[in-house]
């Protein structure tokens, strides 16, 4: 039987920078912020953590700061993922070796490889450690669509527990193929509750960033029976997501928690500030949401 990592949501938090690199100040708030909030876990140098632009030190860094900081409170998932299996390999060891609860591992992008491909490469990666690994199908940012059939046969690995999944047209049969212990968390924010009524067992978010409250409780009611609750707060969302989406994430979810007064700095480039015109976009979005007076 495979152990879940997390229940409920998952933060995919920002990295804060400042002139000096990484503003690891900001980033002990912000942990302590998202336990106080409800957030289920922290998910450090994911996609909207800008792991791109991590150079391997401070990618490894700041994994090992926030295993520390947040000290077996909720669970600290680590994205170790790449194109080159080998740097997966490395950076999942080095995840593994900080204590991490989990390793977020992205369908390698660029490439191109083949589903035959796809197997190999996650393979190689969790016959090298021991710790639980997420996959993580992300078709819009890899061009390669992960099947559920190769999902499947990863599941039969015992350290493979689960996919963060932004193909909601998989969802149904990931459920059905790969059995209950397999966990399935939803890689898209608008689509949280439908993934949770299809036997998901949570999100892996961007919006939690900005409303880790209202994120973790699309879960909480529903899995407390409250689906109106649940529903209100899904459609409430609706519209906050499609502005923190309107440029290149993570830039909006930036800009966002910037005009909320965080103060967590611009993205790295190529990411880069907001066009002016969607910038009112969001301001407005955070405003009908009761974010910004």
């Amino acid at each position: 039987m495979k152990k879940k990592i997390f229940e409920g949501s998952g933060v995919a938090i920002i990295t804060p920078f400042n002139d000096k690199g990484i503003d690891y100040n900001k980033f002990e708030e912000l942990i302590e912020w998202h336990i106080n909030e409800g957030t289920d876990a922290i998910v450090v140098c994911g996609t909207t953590g800008e792991s791109a632009t991590l150079p391997i030190e401070e990618h490894k860094a700041l994994i090992k700061f926030c295993v520390d900081k947040v000290n077996h409170r909720i669970p600290v998932i680590a994205g170790a993922g790449s194109n080159d299996t080998r740097h997966a390999i490395g950076t999942s060891q080095y995840a593994e070796s900080v204590g991490v609860d989990g390793i977020l591992s992205v369908v390698p992008y660029y490439n191109k490889t083949t589903q035959r491909g796809l197997y190999a490469h996650f393979e190689a990666i969790a016959n090298s450690v021991k710790t639980p690994i997420i996959l993580y199908n992300v078709p819009g940012r890899t061009v390669l669509d992960m099947s559920p059939q190769i999902v499947k046969e990863l599941s039969m690995i015992d350290n493979i527990v689960a996919i963060k999944e932004c193909n909601f047209n998989h969802i149904g049969e990931l459920r059905n193929l790969c059995g209950p212990d397999f966990a399935i968390y939803s890689g898209e924010d608008d689509k949280v509750l439908p993934v949770l009524t299809m036997g998901g067992q949570g999100v892996i978010s961007v919006m939690a960033n900005i409303i880790p409250k209202d994120t973790h409780e699309i879960y909480a009611r529903f899995m407390a029976g409250d689906i109106e609750g649940a529903r209100a707060l899904q459609l409430n969302v609706l519209d906050l997501v499609k502005a923190l989406f309107i440029e290149a994430s993570p830039s909006p979810t930036k800009e966002a928690m910037n005009a909320m007064g965080m103060n967590v700095g611009d993205c790295r480039l190529p990411i880069v500030g907001m066009e002016s015109h969607n910038k009112a976009i969001l301001l407005d979005a955070l405003k009908a949401y009761g974010l910004l007076k």
